[in-house]
């Protein structure tokens, strides 16, 4: 019956999916390379019926409502702290808003019971074997699984494992983005929301921490062609960023002078995977890993809804594979692609090219007929896809 699923990835898309795998009378274990679960990270919005649908299945909304932040309004300043635009809380933090950190607990919190969690460890080799995968595991461990399932993101190792090089999938799209936890020391002009100053191809804002006022994050953007650079190195990944916005004003250098300190960096290309088929044997990708975009692109309530949707697929062909698999993958791919475009423009929204860009943007969002009609657009992007009602949970408890 191909129970015994192997989901690398314990973010968002992995303990949903294992969430509903559980559900429905698989076994799932969920493999994660960092030691625990990783806390902290920026805000993540759910927008449209589609995503509010599937929480309301999995039972979460009561939860995440009492969690929620609110939205995060945003302002453009000038140099001085000049307020140029405007934006309402709802255009980044949609129907609902959470922390990514809070998300992922939660996520795991409501997983666990079902699933078997593996820390610290990561895939290293994949073979197929007559009945299934035969999995090689950094920690020196060998293992047999059913299935094998991708949900480990934009650079994903399950994809680079049993397709191919990241290279042949991932575009980049012009920019990086940095952010990291900084004390709030009195940051002039943020009182709720963010604020960002732009010059031409660069942002650097700041925003306070929704539920601890002595807190603050910084969240940095840049144009800039595909780097070469250790995505393990944080030492070196702070000197790009430094680099970039060496010389600006506003708040920028006490900005950057908290960067040496700061423990928790992200940093990343804005970049966008495209895989032609997102299975491959007893291999499957859901959520980034198949169809993502690092920012703007819909992804945390695409991977809920492919989350939902491959488990379902799933359980409908008895863990016949092949078929659940093309199902799935039917279902989805219009929607996930058309969530994923987003994220195509969101560096040139956040910091365009030239000071005729930015004046541009902002004038068009002053405009709240022009802010009203891209809300609009993106509900209905992320609700064009149909949720089908599954076969009844289990309800069995396997761990």
């Amino acid at each position: 019956m191909n129970r015994n699923v192997l989901i690398s990835g314990a973010s968002i898309a992995g303990p949903a999916l294992a969430y509903w795998l559980g559900r429905r009378g698989f076994n799932p274990t969920v493999v994660e390379l960092a030691p625990a679960l990783r806390g902290g990270g920026q805000a993540v919005d759910f927008r449209g019926e589609a995503h509010l649908t599937v929480l309301e299945r999995m039972g979460l909304l009561p939860e995440l409502r009492r969690i929620q932040t609110g939205g995060s309004p945003m302002r453009f300043v000038d140099e001085g702290g000049r307020t140029l635009l405007q934006l309402p809380a709802e255009f980044a933090g949609g129907a609902m808003e959470v922390l990514r950190g809070d998300l992922a607990r939660t996520l795991y919190e409501h997983s666990a019971p079902y699933a078997e969690y593996l820390f610290g460890d990561s895939i290293t080799r994949l073979d197929a074997t007559s009945s299934g995968v035969r999995v090689d595991f950094r920690s020196g461990v060998s293992r047999d699984f059913d299935l094998v399932i991708g949900a480990d993101g934009l650079h994903s190792n399950v994809r680079r494992l049993a397709f191919g090089q990241e290279e042949n999938y991932v575009s980049h799209l012009g920019y990086y983005a940095a952010t990291w936890q900084l004390p709030n020391d009195d940051h002039p002009g943020v009182d709720q929301g963010s604020v960002g100053y732009n010059v031409p191809g660069r942002l650097a804002s700041v925003g306070v921490d929704h539920r601890d006022s002595t807190r603050a994050g910084a969240f940095f953007l840049f144009a800039a062609p595909e780097l070469s650079y250790d995505r393990h190195d944080l030492g070196q990944q702070k000197k790009l960023i430094a680099n970039a916005f060496a010389g600006l004003g506003w708040q920028v250098p006490r900005l950057l002078a908290s960067l040496d300190e700061a423990p928790d960096l992200y940093f990343d290309s804005i970049s966008r995977a495209d895989v032609d088929t997102w299975s491959a044997g007893r291999v499957c990708l859901v959520g980034d890993a198949a169809c993502g975009a690092t920012i703007g692109g819909m992804g945390t309530g695409t991977a809920m809804v492919a989350a939902y949707v491959l488990a379902g697929e799933l359980a409908r062909a008895r863990g016949e594979y092949g078929t659940a698999f093309t199902r799935y993958e039917s279902r989805l791919r219009k929607y996930a692609t058309g969530c994923q475009a987003g994220g195509d423009r969101t560096g040139k929204f956040l910091a365009p090219g030239t000071t005729t860009g930015i004046r541009l943007r902002n004038a068009l969002l002053s405009r709240r007929m022009f802010l009203n009609g891209m809300l609009k657009l993106g509900e209905r992007v992320s609700s064009t896809v149909e949720l089908p009602d599954y076969p009844a949970d289990s309800h069995r408890v396997s761990r």
